[in-house]
């Protein structure tokens, strides 16, 4: 089938289709740039690698700009706080973030513009919507003005008149409507200032999204995407300003996540509940953190708990042993014999076209994951009845197989690992709480080997049961032995 997005400018689920064909223009808007990320942040830039690579894999060259507002109210009174100057304060933040994508292995965008680098797009767009009519000039100070624009709330569902009876305005504000919003705030002492036609100052917030949208992606594109704390007032704003300024639609596609909540609160700076993404990262695999994210569709809540963590651990453990038990079978088996009958063939091969239409269904990537572990199963069961000495059709299946499924997987950015380096260091670092060494485990395993070579049982049983008494399972196989830890 076609992918179906959700649009949040429509409230339906229709068949995305490009402006221009084979080609997808995408702006999302990225942080303010003032502290370290939480795991909402952490959804939102996971949420969006994970379309723009699934867009790629379904063939389309995607141009993905994603935004840095490096001025804001927020960052010049932390700047205040700390005793920098703002241009410190969001460049070293803007820094932690790239090192927080990083370890999240997520694909920088084609283009990241900050704010303060297209002062004149931003005043060169304000010019023109004062030329319209849609703007104007209050002391140093510019104001969208709200009652010129005739589809202002369309994105967020609100009449102007219900935000009007909710409005309060300050007796400094010198506004013609309660709604009107700040194109340019006039400076104010200690504050950056750059010069514009209405003297010293600098942009609102909204108007940067607007003008570098325009710069790096045209008029109109084929996807916005953000938060839902962003459809207002910020991205009905950008449409004001975008639509009123080139008398064209803006964004024709609306898309917004839900949010990260703890104890069904949204997690947030402000209200001091928040894990930054380095926290998370201290004690859980970034794939853990993806595959948490993409256990549910990205429109819905997504309720943050150590018990959620942990249960994604333990999933994406299973997808690793999966690969690796297959990666350990004999590459030339004798056997002559095929176990794997063409019903289970099938099913398995499907697994391109299940995880496609999942995806395709406004990416539900919850839907996908669930047609990654039927396989998971399916491939499992095939392996675990296989004979002593199976066939190399078999063999070849099932390592082909496995090979597809990480490449679906992949999609996700999940197996991404060598699957035998992923579960040794998970071992290796579950073995250091134990207060035992790797190196202390295969010292003893060494010396359990060398006791049953002597017929020296019972020290053989010794070794074993001590470690077990530290965690530690031993496992004899045709191979030798090997360890997991035991988590009974």
């Amino acid at each position: 089938m076609a992918l179906q997005l959700y649009n949040t400018l429509t409230g339906t689920k229709t068949p995305f289709e490009p402006i221009t064909p084979g080609q997808v223009r995408l702006y999302v808007c990225g942080i303010t740039a003032y502290d370290y990320c939480h795991i909402g942040h952490a959804r939102s830039a996971l949420v969006f690698d994970m379309i723009v690579k699934y867009l790629r894999y379904r063939g389309y060259t995607v141009d993905f700009v994603r935004n840095f507002t490096d001025i804001d109210d927020k960052i010049i009174k932390r700047a205040a706080e700390q005793n920098t100057t703002c241009e410190e304060l969001s460049e070293r933040f803007i820094q932690k973030f790239r090192e927080d994508m990083a370890a999240l292995k997520i694909e920088d965008p084609d283009q990241e513009p900050k704010a303060t680098e297209h002062l004149p797009e931003i005043i060169g767009m304000i010019n023109e919507l004062i030329e319209k009519g849609l703007a104007y000039q209050s002391g140093n100070d510019v104001y969208y003005r709200v009652e010129q624009f005739n589809g202002y709330g369309k994105l967020s569902g609100r009449k102007l008149e219900e935000m009007q009876a909710g409005a309060r305005i300050s007796v400094n504000e010198n506004k013609e409507h309660p709604m009107d919003f700040a194109l340019w705030k006039g400076s104010k002492p200690g504050e950056p200032t750059w010069k514009s036609p209405w003297g010293p100052g600098r942009p609102g917030w909204h108007i940067e999204c607007s003008a570098m949208s325009r710069k790096f992606l045209g008029d109109t594109f084929d996807i916005h995407g953000g938060g839902k704390d962003l459809i207002f007032p910020h991205h009905e704003n950008e449409i004001a300003q975008s639509e009123g300024c080139t008398g064209h639609p803006f964004a024709r596609n609306w898309i917004h996540h839900g949010f990260v909540t703890i104890k069904d609160e949204k997690m947030s700076k402000s209200l001091n509940n928040f894990l930054t993404i380095r926290e998370v990262l201290e004690d859980h695999h970034p794939e853990v953190l993806r595959f948490f994210v993409f256990s549910t569709q990205y429109r819905t809540p997504l309720d943050y708990s150590e018990s959620a963590l942990k249960h994604a651990a333990a999933g994406l453990e299973r997808l690793y042993n999966c690969v690796a038990d297959i990666e350990n079978l004999p590459d030339n088996p004798s056997g002559e014999r095929s176990i794997i009958t063409d019903l289970e063939k099938d099913k398995i091969t499907s697994l391109a076209n299940r995880f496609q239409d999942a995806m395709d269904n406004d990416f539900n990537t919850a839907q996908g994951l669930g047609a990654i572990f039927e396989t998971v199963k399916d491939l499992n069961r095939i392996r675990q009845s296989m004979p002593d000495t199976p066939s190399p059709e078999d063999i070849t299946f099932l390592k082909e197989s496995s090979r597809a499924m990480i490449t679906i997987a992949n999609i996700l950015g999940l197996l991404t690992e060598p699957a035998e380096k992923f579960l040794n260091d998970k071992r290796n670092a579950e073995a250091t709480e134990l207060d035992i060494t790797p190196e202390e485990i295969d010292s003893l395993i060494e010396q359990r080997k060398n006791a049953r070579t002597e017929k020296n049982w019972q020290r053989a049983d010794e070794i074993r049961d001590m470690l077990l008494a530290k965690g530690i399972e031993l496992m004899d196989g045709a191979e030798g032995t090997t360890w997991q830890v035991n988590k009974s």
